[in-house]
């Protein structure tokens, strides 16, 4: 018996052919397409939160001469030496209980004082003060600094950074915007403070910071 006129099962038909590769490129299309939008949301969403962070380093510069109220002079005794919290003035929202700074103030006299960071100046470890001794003590390498922040012993090379600050009001302001390190101006200094509302100043300006 004559085959002509059948095709054979295996065969497959020319237009079908074409029709399923077609097919088959514009799934390929789609899914393409489909990796690309994805890739895309991904890329927005890790970049938006890095840009922020970035950005973030950029602030006027009035926010880091913010000056911050550590409270009260009559809250820190002569001759003593108390651990002080203030706010971050260069925070943001996401920040939650980290923009809580500490600082130890040492109030030498009646008008003057000492603030220290509270970071060790060899790795930043934050210092403890013992009154006993009358040092501040490195938990982490055994810096040891003297009452008035400067180097005692260990690794650290040279003493506690120290804020500017002045008194207002009656009430003991530090310059807060940066904490002090060598990168900055802050200096180990005689403090030379300033009374702003009262009759009696040390500098011939009268709001011209005091070095802590």
């Amino acid at each position: 018996m004559s085959e002509q006129g059948h095709e054979h099962p295996n065969e497959t038909h020319p237009a079908a052919s074409s029709e399923q590769d077609r097919l088959t490129v514009s799934r390929r299309w789609l899914l393409l397409k489909i990796g690309i939008a994805m890739n895309a949301v991904v890329g927005v969403a890790i970049t938006i939160p890095v840009l922020k962070y970035l950005f973030s380093a950029i602030k006027p510069d009035a926010e880091y001469k913010s000056w911050v109220s550590l409270g009260p002079i009559a809250s820190f005794p002569v001759g003593e030496t108390r651990l002080a919290k203030f706010t971050n003035p260069v925070r943001h929202s996401w920040d939650g209980e980290t923009d809580g700074v500490a600082c130890w103030v040492r109030r030498v006299a009646e008008q003057e004082f000492q603030v220290f960071a509270i970071n060790c100046a060899h790795l930043g470890c934050p210092v403890r003060w013992f009154p006993q001794s009358q040092l501040f003590m490195c938990p982490c390498h055994g810096g040891a600094y003297y009452a008035d922040g400067s180097r005692a012993s260990g690794p650290p090379e040279r003493g506690l950074f120290a804020y500017d600050a002045r008194i207002v009001g009656g009430a003991l302001q530090i310059k807060a915007g940066q904490m002090p390190t060598l990168s900055n101006t802050a200096k180990l200094e005689r403090p030379k403070f300033v009374q702003i509302d009262g009759a009696h100043t040390d500098e011939a300006k009268g709001d011209s910071p005091c070095r802590g």
